[in-house]
């Protein structure tokens, strides 16, 4: 599977290299014409500031209103932080709404799609690429500089990303498109895990999937195309390849990532527990039943005779 998962990409790349290598070199016509059809879609955050505005305007209008008496004055002065604090969470709350809402029509515009695209004004599927991504990037921002923490895991699965809260991303980043996370994935600080990449002229967006118990080290990429197998870990400051498969219960580390080790931590069987006395120096185990269906359970008897 990773042989030919590998091949894949590299005859997807050959494809389009054949037509010319200059066409993957980041030259400053292709940054300016990036950096223009961003700027003319940041006009969207208009109307989302206008209509998430609205709601905290009418609050404040509340607040102040048939405030005749002195006494009233002093209590809304004494509240005040606490209405200031619920109008901030107001608005951000309102920008997500009406981020996904936009994000919604646009999608049934145009629907997103993996493949290889054309970085340039007119090409429909890179376009909309680059207005999903304000939308997103928009409403990312200000739940990730919200004091709560579990808003961000909110924001991040409400707009596509697929995980649980058994997953963490620690101050890293994670596109929000064609991404799938299994269970207790660990996102180290400064990561980055991208569905989407633009190389040269061409936009690239494929499928990344990062199975249960993965662990990304900080400072580390993950490229678009990516399968990380279960309890696999990819060392910090490392970077994987376009379309690369990276096999389970191993550590990988390096610029491509490279197999460094077998990891010896990865569980194996996830029914025993091991409990130490540290007082008298005793280690032992004790097997406990696991929750299986009954007619799964002759295939985890099977699994262990052939172990």
């Amino acid at each position: 599977m990773t042989e030919s998962r590998n091949n894949q990409g590299q005859n997807e790349f050959n494809t389009i290299k054949d037509k010319d290598d200059n066409d993957f070199t980041l030259d400053f016509s292709t940054s300016s014409a990036i950096s223009q059809i961003n700027l003319k879609f940041l006009i969207i955050y208009i109307p989302i500031f206008w209509f998430s505005g609205l709601p905290v305007a009418i609050y404040w209008y509340e607040w102040t209103k048939n405030k005749i008496f002195w006494t009233d004055w002093i209590t809304a002065i004494l509240f005040l932080p606490f209405a200031l604090f619920f109008m901030y969470f107001l608005f951000i709350l309102s920008c997500i709404f009406f981020c996904k809402l936009f994000l919604i029509l646009i999608n049934l515009i145009h629907k997103p799609k993996e493949g290889i695209f054309l970085a340039q004004r007119g090409d429909k599927d890179f376009e909309f690429w680059c207005l999903r991504t304000e939308l997103k990037k928009l409403a990312i921002w200000f739940t990730r500089n919200c004091p709560l923490p579990w808003v961000d895991v909110l924001a991040f699965r409400w707009f596509g990303l697929k995980m649980d809260f058994s997953s963490h991303l620690q101050d890293a980043w994670s596109d929000l498109e064609f991404i799938n996370f299994g269970q207790n994935v660990m996102i180290g600080q400064g990561a980055v895990i991208m569905s989407s990449m633009v190389v040269g002229k061409y936009l690239i967006i494929k499928k990344v999937i990062l199975n249960d118990h993965v662990v990304i080290g900080g400072q580390a990429t993950v490229a678009p195309g990516t399968i990380i197998g279960k309890d696999t870990i990819l060392g910090a400051l490392s970077r994987s390849n376009y379309n690369q498969v990276l096999d389970p219960s191993w550590v990988y580390f390096g610029i491509p990532a490279r197999k460094l080790k077998e990891n010896k931590y990865s569980e194996i069987r996830r029914d025993i527990i091991v409990k130490k006395d540290i007082a008298e120096e005793k280690k032992f185990k004790v097997i406990h039943e696991v929750n299986i269906d009954e007619d799964k359970k002759d295939l985890v008897l099977k699994s262990k005779k052939l172990r």
